[in-house]
């Protein structure tokens, strides 16, 4: 049977006559959403149908409390459904945007090709994977019928304790926004981008996720706009808006952000989507609106274009104010041609129907082998005395609640309900690889005591103990309510410490004197000071996805020799908050020699070990002196002089002496990565540019003459920006 087709748009002719077509309710349709799930109130499939009649122009039925979930052929059937109700049974017949959450991969389907969370992505140093995953993930989005991906996340992490981290690229402002960039390319392949959150949300106050952002005007042009920058440039095809407020205006609302700054500043001329329910906060929560209409009015009036999950009731409300004349239609038609043309470039006009035989199976085995290098390239090991890698002949003891738990392995934004997921855990990893006998006692749940003297005994036995701890299944601040765990039980932003059940089943495998190694799975940089002193080896795993039970293996026994650097700090307590290594220049009043480093984490930004050991050179540069709008190559020699083949990450860091207005001590300015054989010598060799150099400043922006040093694992280079002039 032919399927009934959507209008014929091909071009900016044509979305001109279709608007000449529309009348208002249809207009104002298109700029609102909907949603199919138990997310506040319950909205099921029939009801998403029945707002599609009413003109509703965007609809997401994938993600938590939906029960297509755990079915890539059912999730295609029904959103070609909801697609054909769109295209046959509106006036219009226009098709829908369908919307996803797949932050690091189609994750909310089981049989999807789940990858590390984005800050284990940035642990890889590699721009090559990011895109790689972009573009298995933009695919597999596009076989069940989804269009437009919300992501990726373009934060960066400015404060551990926010339950966001593992969604960012860290805390480096070139990590987040290169590797975003790299993953939109992938995306872009198949589906719509969706650049968020902007312009800050990554250091909310407290670390409580959506609370104020206090920061400087100068703050956010020189730590946060960086990360969307490269996002704009790849063309992203929208801009969704962060929760919170800046300067006591919510993002949602502020001209000054959305207009002035995103469009007029940054040249954005895509829409700008808002966070779930970020209007409804602006009368909820933020207070600056006295209710719905009115908090439409601002958000529409600051520069917004879709409310994406607001329903038939935003139509009523920008309906009421269009006719009010409180925004005018002509304000409406731009934020309709803006939705029309992602449709357009999407290829919804042309087809807006999934191939539903290509859900089946979701990913192959090429893309599940793609899940397994990038965890492989995210392992980061930050301590061994000696005893990694085991010897494969080991009898090991794998206890712990995340050794044998695809859910927790998986991390946020991913299926978390009692689904017999795909993949490898840790538990099933190892005795894949170990040719020993593998004995395995949970000992802990992630929060409660369960046997942790099985555990204890069958270390006694061993001659090596895998404990394998840290946090679950979250989203936002350590939820939902009621989904995994009582609110306000750990994880919690107050406590970056492992949980008391956790400690007793590590210390207590310590204790039988058996050689024990701590792997973390972890959205955020734990704690763990003890750990760091008294266990034999220390692995992050980040949330390593489908096939992190592979990579941990393959790491501990020797298969691969870890790579991994860390993107984000590890404090040595929450006390010890903020803890990022650029941070602001300042006085030490009482003297350098009393005042404690004003960087002392646990584990710094850039930390990771290998198997081998490598050399770093002094970096060279291919000039001494430049003007301000020059470039020039950093070329750093390496060498293995280990006795494996390995993988060296390297980070690159100005210093810009003396400056108009107080800068970073270092700033981060260049990444890469060689692999060697044993005894081989290369170079890594990064671009720089004047702007790398700017400062960035209220009103300011400007590479000033003067000195500049850059620097890489102690080796250092002088450079001299020179005045045009000179």
């Amino acid at each position: 049977m032919t399927e009934p087709s959507p209008p014929d748009v091909t071009d900016d002719a044509d979305i001109d006559a279709l608007l000449r077509e529309m009348d208002l309710e249809a207009k104002v349709g298109q700029l609102v959403g909907t949603y199919v799930g138990k997310m506040g109130e319950e909205k099921t499939l029939a009801d998403a149908k029945a707002e599609v009649r009413d003109g509703v122009g965007n609809v997401s039925p994938f993600g938590i409390g939906i029960s297509t979930r755990d079915n890539p052929v059912e999730a295609a059937e029904t959103a070609n459904e909801l697609q054909r109700v769109a295209v046959e049974e509106t006036d219009h017949g226009i098709p829908l945007t369908i919307p996803v959450d797949a932050t690091h991969g189609h994750a909310y389907l089981n049989g999807a090709s789940v990858f590390p969370h984005n800050v284990g992505i940035a642990a890889t140093r590699n721009g090559t994977l990011a895109e790689r995953g972009g573009r298995i993930t933009g695919k597999e989005m596009a076989a069940t019928g989804a269009t437009l991906n919300y992501g990726p996340t373009c934060d960066v992490a400015r404060d551990q304790r926010w339950g966001r981290v593992f969604e960012t690229f860290g805390e480096s402002s070139l990590l987040c926004g290169e590797l975003a960039a790299a993953q939109i390319r992938g995306l872009k392949e198949s589906v719509g981008v969706t650049a968020k959150h902007f312009p800050a949300y990554g250091r909310p106050e407290r670390g409580e996720d959506a609370s104020v952002v206090e920061i400087s005007e100068s703050t956010l042009r020189r730590r946060y706009l960086p990360t969307f920058e490269p996002a704009l440039e790849e063309g992203v095809d929208a801009v969704m808006p962060c929760y919170n407020a800046i300067d006591g205006e919510p993002a949602h609302s502020s001209e000054r952000l959305l207009t002035d700054l995103l469009r007029g500043e940054l040249d954005h001329d895509g829409p700008v989507v808002s966070d779930w329910g970020g209007v409804d906060h602006l009368y909820n929560d933020h207070r600056t609106a006295d209710g719905p209409e009115t908090a439409a009015w601002q958000a529409f009036n600051a520069g917004l274009d879709v409310v994406s999950v607001g329903g038939p009731r935003y139509v009523e409300h920008l309906l009421d104010l269009v006719e009010a004349g409180e925004i005018a239609e002509k304000r409406i038609d731009e934020s309709v041609r803006r939705v029309l043309e992602l449709k357009r470039d999407a290829g919804l006009f042309e087809d807006p129907y999934a191939d539903v035989e290509a859900a089946d199976p979701l990913a192959g085995e090429d893309s599940i082998e793609a899940t397994a290098d990038a965890a492989r390239e995210s392992m980061t090991l930050l301590k061994n005395d000696g005893a990694l890698p085991l010897s494969p002949d080991s009898d090991v003891l794998v206890t712990g609640p995340n050794a044998d738990d695809l859910h927790h392995q998986f991390g946020g934004w991913s299926v978390m309900d009692e689904s017999d997921l795909s993949g490898t855990t840790v538990r099933e990893g190892i005795e894949t690889v170990c040719e020993g006998t593998v004995t395995y006692e949970k000992g802990t749940s992630v929060t409660e005591e369960e046997d942790i003297d099985a555990a204890a005994d069958a270390a006694e036995d061993a001659d090596a103990a895998v404990v394998v701890l840290g946090e679950d299944w979250y989203i936002h601040e350590f939820g939902p309510q009621g989904m995994t765990r009582p609110t306000g039980e750990w994880p919690t932003r107050t406590d970056l410490g492992l949980p008391e059940a956790q400690q007793e089943l590590l210390e207590a495998v310590h204790a039988t004197g058996t050689p024990t190694v701590l792997v973390l799975v972890s959205g955020r940089p734990l704690s763990t000071p003890w750990a760091a002193e008294h266990v034999s080896g220390l692995l992050m795993a980040y949330y390593p996805g489908t096939e992190g039970g592979t990579a941990v293996a393959e790491t501990l026994f020797g298969e691969h020799n870890p790579s991994g650097t860390l993107p984000v700090s590890v404090p040595r307590s929450e006390a010890h908050l903020p803890t990022h290594f650029d941070y602001l220049r300042h006085p030490t009043p009482i003297g350098g020699d009393e005042h404690p480093d004003s960087y002392d984490p646990l584990f710094e930004f850039g930390h990771g070990l290998s198997y081998t050991d490598f050399e770093v050179g002094v970096p060279e540069l291919s000039t001494a002196e430049m003007g301000p709008e020059g470039t020039l190559t950093v070329e750093i020699p390496v060498e293995n002089v280990g006795e494996r083949a390995g993988e060296k990450a390297l980070d690159l860091f100005v210093t810009d002496e003396v400056s108009s207005r107080v800068t970073p001590n270092r700033e981060h300015v260049g990444f890469g990565k060689i692999r060697l054989e044993a005894g081989e010598r290369g170079t890594v060799a990064m671009e720089i540019d004047g702007d790398d150099l700017a400062v960035r400043a209220a009103g300011y922006e400007r590479t000033e003459p003067g000195a500049f040093t850059f620097s890489c694992e102690g080796g250092t280079a002088e450079l001299e920006v020179v005045s045009e002039r000179r």
